[in-house]
């Protein structure tokens, strides 16, 4: 599956939930965020990770110490000043085949 379609079929399933989309691929100097949402008065850093197969292992698994690193730093950026005062959450969207799974609070600074 492109990853195109996969950050779309991510989307979707997250709009189900009630997400709002704010931002898809944003791209600073440190990376990209493949999707940044609302949940209530909450921001969501969504990494969306996609297989067809389990050969590599889970597509979550793919979500490594460095990657989070990444998103944490974008947070960071993406905040500013609002650093600590706006909640914030990580999330992983893995596609698996056509089975989406949902990784809600992924990690947390400092995991």
């Amino acid at each position: 599956m492109e990853w195109r379609e996969a950050e779309a079929r991510a989307c979707g399933y997250l709009r189900s939930l009630g997400y709002a989309i704010v931002a898809r691929n944003w791209r600073w100097r440190g990376g990209e965020v493949d999707i940044i949402a609302k949940d209530g008065d909450t921001l969501v850093f969504v990494e969306v990770k996609a297989r067809s197969g389990t050969r590599f292992g889970d597509p979550a698994e793919a979500v490594d110490r460095r990657k989070r690193g990444k998103l944490l730093a974008a947070a960071k950026a993406i905040l500013g000043r609002d650093a600590g005062r706006v909640p914030i959450r990580f999330d992983v969207v893995s596609v698996l085949g056509g089975e989406i799974s949902h990784l809600r609070d992924a990690f947390r600074e400092g995991d």
